[in-house]
């Protein structure tokens, strides 16, 4: 399963001896905690941006309907 860099989207690579993750692109390094937190948290993002436009396509909606 490939490891994909939370900052750039290049491919990441386990380096055994340091026990890190490397990026090939950009070169950030990140121990298996630090990877975790990073998605974690790029993933909370996500959905409170899909719960913005959600509430966004509602009000419009409510909006548009008491125009009438």
């Amino acid at each position: 399963m490939p490891v994909y860099c939370p900052e750039c989207g290049g491919q990441m690579h386990y380096n055994s001896s340091r026990k890190l993750y490397v990026c090939t692109s950009c070169g950030l390094t990140l121990t298996r905690s630090e990877y975790l937190l990073l998605k974690q948290k790029q993933r909370r993002e996500l959905s409170n941006e899909d719960e913005e436009e959600r509430w966004r396509r509602d009000y419009l909606k409510w909006w548009l309907s008491s125009k009438k």
